[in-house]
């Protein structure tokens, strides 16, 4: 295919690479901080993170100029729609990411990604509301992603001294985390099997649970009961998924398989920020596994992705 054909089917979902590297350099950037690790590979992970989201964010500048019908055509379809906000929750992590380097950088592109958050949940709400060709079926666990990213806010929001601006994130992320949670459910009981190709965004299950712990911890100041509701919530549907686990064997890959990134990291983060109060062996060794499990799965991802790349199975028509 020509470089201008692949350009206009650059899809939107390229931004959930973003959000696992991110993931991944936030939870190294944590086990440094707890375990004392005598490598420092966050500072080289947060460059190459911020580094893919501009080369990302180019090229999907450039589609939007030179393809507007192609991205329109993503904006009105039930399931690409969702993808759209993860290009500011990539601004929102990077914002996470950068606080222990720099203060100063963190706090633009925390303000920018809440800012432009708020406009594609609000966006996004509005079209599941004023609907007039979605179906049950098209619901699927990746419309969980406008709302992970309000309850991202409130984790750089206290560092930045914005705590009623955080709760109010975390307010919108919770309730409608509960909401969508019902409808995945009831879909995926009553309903036929979801496509192959979005079978890995079952993972995206256990991201608003581990990273509304995460941000809820920020916001009570420590660890409280509401707080361990959400913790063994995450726990659960990790146990619940990697049980499940020749449901995902043999999937055909696609750049959806990203959507087992950025959950593991979360749950990985929560892991150990859960072992920082606690001081138990339960808890480092839970912390160690998903650290583990997470490296594995990037290090997957990024070969998968990097040969699908060349053999041009991306940026195709679907």
């Amino acid at each position: 295919m020509s470089k201008q054909s692949r350009l206009e089917f650059f899809p939107v979902s390229f931004f959930s690479i973003v959000m696992g590297l991110a993931g991944f350099t936030i939870a190294l950037e944590k086990a440094e901080e707890i375990f004392a690790l005598p490598l420092r590979f966050s500072g080289m992970m947060l460059a190459v993170t911020a580094a893919v989201f501009v080369v990302l964010a180019a090229a999907y500048g450039a589609k939007l100029i030179r393809f507007r019908a192609a991205v329109v055509k993503e904006l009105n379809h039930p399931i690409k729609l969702s993808f759209f906000p993860a290009f500011s929750i990539s601004l929102i992590l990077l914002s996470i990411a950068l606080l222990p380097f720099s203060m100063p950088a963190s706090f633009p592109l925390w303000a920018i990604g809440t800012a432009i958050h708020l406009g594609f949940t609000l966006f996004v709400l509005s079209r599941w509301i004023n609907h007039t060709t979605f179906d049950i079926q098209h619901s699927n666990p990746s419309w969980f992603i406008p709302m992970v990213g309000n309850i991202l806010v409130p984790i750089g929001g206290i560092a930045h001294g914005y705590a009623e601006v955080s709760w109010f994130f975390f307010s919108v992320g919770v309730l409608f985390w509960l909401v969508l949670l019902t409808i995945i459910f009831y879909r995926v009981i009553f309903h036929p099997a979801l496509p192959e190709k979005l079978v890995p965004t079952f993972f995206i299950l256990i991201a608003p649970p581990a990273v509304g712990f995460i941000s809820y911890f920020k916001l009570a100041g420590g660890l409280d009961s509401f707080g361990r509701f959400l913790f063994y919530t995450a726990l659960f549907f990790t146990i619940l998924l990697l049980s499940l686990y020749r449901k995902f064997m043999g999937i055909r890959f696609f750049l959806s398989w990203w959507a087992y990134s950025f959950p593991v990291a979360a749950f990985a983060i929560a892991s150990m920020v859960m072992y920082k109060q606690q001081q138990t062996g339960f808890y480092l060794a839970l912390s160690g596994v998903m650290l583990a499990l997470l490296t594995l799965i990037i290090a997957v991802l990024v070969v998968k992705t990097l040969a699908a790349l060349r053999r041009g199975q991306i940026c195709v028509e679907d």
